[in-house]
């Protein structure tokens, strides 16, 4: 769960006063390059001086790290070369001026600063602050460790002092915040490049970076809090978005309260197609997440073997034991979603209800062993919405999962040209295709959701918001977005051992915003 910060700030540097003002998370999520051209503009064009803004960088960071470690009054300092630097020896000045008991390390000689960092540099030096040079080791008694090593610019693995550092300040006892991204994360990817800090806290400054919420990005970064640095939307308006983040707002625009005069039957029937052998509590979750979003009616087509059990667990959905193709095609014509792959199994039974299936043309949502099915006969379909997890993803490419895993953007954007409809790649930042340019990237959820029958819950979701009327590329998007959120609900009691069905029992709460 990402932490959103909004509140004022004024810092005095030289005098001068700067408002500060810490935003909560933007939508639109940037390439590194993107980020580095709206500094140009906003410096080029908008006339901020490069030193003010790196001046207000650091202000932000301070009044970050002050809240979200007020007993911390010994910090160090990491500083490498570059303005990801300067803006350690901005906030050092800064943090000293509050009282707090700053050292400073540099990874580099300081003679070969140039530039904003290099003035940063001396106006630290200058206020009375001592630097020392890396020796190997950090200030065991420090409170707070600040990383303003790399920042987003890093182009090659990480090494040397730097790697050792990085090493260093991950076994350090103290918490760590870093200044715009953790050191050794790539800032398009959230790769690892060789060695990357572990941060409880990443402050980042005047665009998102992808790397953020990508990859290895959520594991290192920590909690992210936004500050635009007072620069100008006009500097933004004409650069390429790479992903949009599912804002919370958008749940209650697409989910408003719903008219005194309703009825179950304006909410749309989901037919969940699952269950196959030995496996009802697939079939079981997806159909009770989709209640608990909201479909108006919900049936499983399930095993006949496994119709009892499911219908006296969950009284409230219809439930149907189904042995043949034929069966199941007269329940697909009364309904308006079809849900299918939760626990439906490879047997020839699963086969035979997947032929009654296959070729319909209503809105569906197919997860799991239908996606198995899909990756043997692929085929394009406008109203269907599939939901792989990179493994799944793999297969439905012929690719491995670790390449789905290292250009997740791409992979999405095969899948969704393979087999056409709105495709959705789940995993920490689930990903879903847009026809519109940019995709959505949800930045909520948490670990706990790595468990068995969240990608049930997942598909019933979904389905359930189909059913209700929303276009695929919505539904997608906000039942992905509706999934995650009421994980973190969950999550609220601990993450493990957390189980689907207690995101289910979340859910109610996320979809009556």
């Amino acid at each position: 769960m990402l932490l959103l910060v909004v509140f004022v700030t004024v810092r005095f540097i030289s005098g001068h006063s700067i408002i500060i003002v810490m935003q909560s998370l933007p939508a639109n999520i940037y390439s590194v390059a993107s980020v580095r051209e709206m500094d140009r503009i906003a410096i080029e064009e908008q006339g901020i001086e490069g030193y003010t803004l790196m001046q207000r960088a650091a202000a932000a960071a301070l009044s970050v790290a002050q809240r979200a470690f007020p007993d911390a009054r010994c910090w160090q300092i990491v500083c490498g070369a570059g303005n990801n630097g300067g803006d350690g020896y901005v906030l050092a000045q800064l943090a000293a001026r509050e009282g707090i008991k700053v050292s400073v390390i540099s990874l580099v000689d300081p003679g070969s600063l140039d530039g904003d960092a290099a003035r940063a540099h001396a106006d630290y030096r200058s206020s009375g602050g001592a630097v020392s040079a890396w020796g190997g080791e950090l200030d065991i008694d420090a409170e707070l460790l600040v990383d303003a090593m790399l920042g987003s610019g890093l182009v090659r693995d990480v090494g040397g002092a730097f790697a050792a550092a990085v090493d260093r300040m991950n076994d350090h006892p103290a918490p760590v915040h870093a200044l715009d991204i953790a050191t050794g994360i790539n800032g398009d990817t959230g790769a690892v490049m060789g060695a990357a800090v572990r941060a409880d806290i990443t402050t980042t400054f005047v665009g998102l970076k992808a790397g953020l919420f990508l990859g290895e990005g959520p594991n290192h970064c920590g909690r992210i809090t936004f500050a635009g640095l007072g620069i100008d939307e006009t500097a933004r308006v004409d650069l390429p978005v790479l992903y949009k983040r599912i804002l919370p707002e958008a749940i209650a625009g697409c989910l408003p309260p719903r008219a005194r005069a309703a009825h179950k039957g304006d909410f749309g029937h989901v037919l969940v197609v699952g269950g196959g052998p030995g496996m009802p509590g697939a079939a079981l979750l997806c159909g009770e997440a989709a209640l608990r979003t909201g479909a108006g009616k919900v049936t499983i087509a399930t095993h006949p073997g496994h119709a009892a059990a499911i219908a006296a667990r969950r009284p409230e959905l219809m439930c149907r034991g189904v042995a043949t193709s034929d069966e199941l095609r007269g329940l697909v014509n009364s309904v308006d979603v079809i849900a299918i792959g939760p626990g439906l199994g490879q047997s020839e039974w699963a086969e035979e209800v997947l032929s009654a299936v296959a070729m319909d043309r209503r809105p569906a949502v197919w997860d799991a062993d239908a996606l198995n099915r899909l990756a043997k006969q692929a085929d394009k379909q406008s109203a269907r919405i599939i939901t792989p997890h990179p493994g799944e993803a793999g297969r439905l490419l012929a690719r491995p999962a670790a390449d789905i895993q290292a250009d997740r953007l791409h992979a999405l954007a095969g899948l969704q040209e393979t087999y056409g409809g709105i495709a959705v790649l789940k995993g920490a930042g689930t990903l879903v295709s847009s026809a519109s340019g940019a995709p959505w990237l949800s930045t909520s959820g948490n670990p706990g959701m790595a468990a068995p029958g969240m990608g049930d819950v997942l598909t019933g979701v979904i389905a359930a918001l189909l059913a209700q009327g929303l276009a695929p590329e919505t539904a997608a998007a906000i039942g992905v977005e509706v999934h995650a959120r009421a994980g973190d609900i969950a999550a609220m009691d601990g993450e493990r051992g957390m189980l689907a069905s207690d995101v289910i029992r979340a859910l109610r709460q996320v979809v009556n915003p």
